[in-house]
């Protein structure tokens, strides 16, 4: 990781915890608020120490391009929460065989930016 990289990467985990520290919740309630808050910083501690490891400059472009993503989303809409993504045409289908491959390829592919790491969705 090269100087610049790491600077950026710091700078983005500076500013989720800043924004964590100053989050106000869509609907003003206390409760709200706090486990918007304490999700923002869990999610945060996850995904970075997941993508740690990282040595790759295209993938650490990647997953800096999503953490950007997310805070520009979560900013916009006011929902920390990863917004839903929209699945293709016969996502959801459950048959067997080769149609089932296809429809894992038209998933992958329409996955957004923004739930990248998010594998399991």
């Amino acid at each position: 990781m090269t100087a610049s990289t790491r600077r950026t990467v710091l700078s983005l985990y500076m500013r989720v915890f800043r924004l964590a520290r100053s989050w106000q919740a869509q609907s003003a309630v206390i409760s709200d608020t706090e486990s918007e808050r304490k999700y923002i910083r869990q999610e945060a501690c996850t995904l970075f120490r997941q993508n740690q490891q990282l040595t790759d400059e295209e993938s650490i472009k990647r997953c800096i391009e999503e953490c950007e993503a997310r805070i520009e989303i979560g900013l916009h809409y006011r929902n920390p929460y990863p917004r839903a993504m929209h699945l293709p045409p016969l996502g959801l289908a459950t048959q067997k065989g080769r149609k089932l491959r296809a429809q894992q390829r038209l998933r992958k592919q329409a996955k957004p930016i923004y739930l990248q790491s998010h594998d399991d969705t």
